[in-house]
Protein backbone atom coordinates (compact mmCIF):
# COMPACT_ATOMS: atom_id res chain seq x y z
CA UNK A 1 0.00 0.00 0.00
CA UNK A 2 1.84 3.25 -1.50
CA UNK A 3 1.04 6.41 1.03
CA UNK A 4 1.07 9.86 -0.60
CA UNK A 5 1.69 13.44 0.90
CA UNK A 6 1.17 16.56 -1.28
CA UNK A 7 3.23 19.56 0.00
CA UNK A 8 4.35 22.97 -1.01
CA UNK A 9 0.98 24.70 -1.74
CA UNK A 10 0.37 28.34 -1.15
CA UNK A 11 -0.58 32.14 -1.88
CA UNK A 12 1.60 33.31 -5.38
CA UNK A 13 1.14 35.93 -7.13
CA UNK A 14 0.08 36.02 -11.02
CA UNK A 15 3.64 34.98 -12.88
CA UNK A 16 5.19 33.83 -9.94
CA UNK A 17 6.30 30.20 -9.20
CA UNK A 18 5.28 27.35 -6.98
CA UNK A 19 6.90 24.00 -6.16
CA UNK A 20 4.63 21.22 -5.40
CA UNK A 21 6.08 17.80 -3.62
CA UNK A 22 4.59 14.37 -2.83
CA UNK A 23 6.34 12.21 -0.71
CA UNK A 24 5.69 8.50 -1.28
CA UNK A 25 6.10 5.52 1.13
CA UNK A 26 5.48 1.89 1.43
CA UNK A 27 5.94 0.41 -2.20
CA UNK A 28 8.70 0.25 -4.47
CA UNK A 29 8.45 3.75 -6.33
CA UNK A 30 10.34 2.94 -9.21
CA UNK A 31 7.79 1.11 -10.70
CA UNK A 32 4.55 3.72 -10.18
CA UNK A 33 3.89 5.92 -12.92
CA UNK A 34 2.48 9.30 -10.89
CA UNK A 35 0.87 12.08 -12.32
CA UNK A 36 -0.56 15.82 -11.11
CA UNK A 37 -4.36 16.70 -11.22
CA UNK A 38 -5.99 19.90 -9.74
CA UNK A 39 -9.50 20.59 -8.93
CA UNK A 40 -11.67 23.53 -8.46
CA UNK A 41 -15.32 24.12 -7.03
CA UNK A 42 -18.07 22.40 -9.74
CA UNK A 43 -15.28 21.34 -12.05
CA UNK A 44 -14.07 17.57 -12.52
CA UNK A 45 -10.29 16.90 -11.51
CA UNK A 46 -8.21 17.20 -14.72
CA UNK A 47 -4.83 16.26 -15.08
CA UNK A 48 -2.21 18.79 -15.23
CA UNK A 49 0.66 16.82 -15.76
CA UNK A 50 1.92 12.85 -15.68
CA UNK A 51 5.03 10.86 -15.91
CA UNK A 52 6.07 7.27 -16.60
CA UNK A 53 7.78 4.72 -14.57
CA UNK A 54 10.85 3.50 -16.66
CA UNK A 55 13.41 4.65 -18.83
CA UNK A 56 12.73 6.88 -21.23
CA UNK A 57 10.31 8.16 -19.58
CA UNK A 58 6.86 9.12 -21.04
CA UNK A 59 5.72 12.37 -19.91
CA UNK A 60 2.44 14.49 -20.55
CA UNK A 61 0.90 18.55 -19.83
CA UNK A 62 -2.58 19.92 -20.29
CA UNK A 63 -2.29 22.07 -23.25
CA UNK A 64 -2.70 25.06 -20.72
CA UNK A 65 0.48 24.40 -19.01
CA UNK A 66 2.67 23.54 -21.55
CA UNK A 67 5.93 25.67 -21.43
CA UNK A 68 4.94 26.73 -17.82
CA UNK A 69 4.65 23.49 -15.47
CA UNK A 70 7.51 20.46 -14.89
CA UNK A 71 6.44 16.99 -13.57
CA UNK A 72 10.12 15.22 -12.21
CA UNK A 73 10.89 12.45 -9.39
CA UNK A 74 13.81 11.75 -7.73
CA UNK A 75 13.14 7.47 -7.01
CA UNK A 76 15.54 7.32 -4.41
CA UNK A 77 14.00 10.01 -2.69
CA UNK A 78 10.60 8.56 -3.43
CA UNK A 79 9.66 11.93 -4.25
CA UNK A 80 7.78 13.99 -6.98
CA UNK A 81 7.86 17.51 -8.31
CA UNK A 82 5.65 19.87 -9.69
CA UNK A 83 7.37 22.61 -10.63
CA UNK A 84 4.69 25.60 -11.35
CA UNK A 85 5.96 29.09 -13.59
CA UNK A 86 4.53 32.18 -14.53
CA UNK A 87 1.49 31.20 -12.65
CA UNK A 88 -2.02 32.87 -13.57
CA UNK A 89 -5.07 33.03 -11.49
CA UNK A 90 -6.51 30.25 -13.59
CA UNK A 91 -4.23 27.57 -12.19
CA UNK A 92 -6.05 28.22 -8.95
CA UNK A 93 -6.99 24.84 -7.81
CA UNK A 94 -6.37 22.22 -5.39
CA UNK A 95 -3.80 20.22 -6.57
CA UNK A 96 -3.46 15.89 -5.80
CA UNK A 97 -0.43 14.10 -6.70
CA UNK A 98 -1.53 10.47 -7.71
CA UNK A 99 0.12 7.03 -8.73
CA UNK A 100 -0.96 4.07 -10.12
CA UNK A 101 0.92 0.57 -10.22
CA UNK A 102 2.27 0.26 -13.91
CA UNK A 103 3.46 -3.72 -12.67
CA UNK A 104 7.03 -5.46 -12.37
CA UNK A 105 8.34 -4.45 -15.81
CA UNK A 106 9.88 -1.44 -16.51
CA UNK A 107 8.36 -1.15 -20.05
CA UNK A 108 7.01 2.56 -19.63
CA UNK A 109 3.49 2.99 -19.27
CA UNK A 110 1.89 6.30 -19.13
CA UNK A 111 -1.96 6.49 -17.88
CA UNK A 112 -3.92 9.88 -18.22
CA UNK A 113 -7.43 9.37 -16.63
CA UNK A 114 -7.80 9.71 -12.70
CA UNK A 115 -9.93 6.30 -12.58
CA UNK A 116 -6.75 4.48 -13.63
CA UNK A 117 -4.48 5.67 -10.77
CA UNK A 118 -4.45 3.75 -7.20
CA UNK A 119 -3.13 6.05 -5.05
CA UNK A 120 -3.90 9.77 -3.98
CA UNK A 121 -2.22 12.52 -1.98
CA UNK A 122 -4.72 14.62 0.34
CA UNK A 123 -4.16 17.57 -1.83
CA UNK A 124 -2.63 21.09 -1.23
CA UNK A 125 -3.95 24.29 -2.26
CA UNK A 126 -2.61 26.68 -4.91
CA UNK A 127 -4.10 30.74 -5.33
CA UNK A 128 -2.95 32.70 -7.68
CA UNK A 129 -4.04 36.27 -7.19
CA UNK A 130 -3.88 39.22 -9.58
Amino acid sequence: QVQLVDSGGGLAQAGGSLTLSCAASGGTFSRYGVGWFRQTPGKERENVAALSNGKPSLTYYLDSVKGRFTISRDNAKNLVYLQMNSLNPEDTAVYYCAAYDSGLGMRPILRLHEDDYDYWGQGTQVTVSK
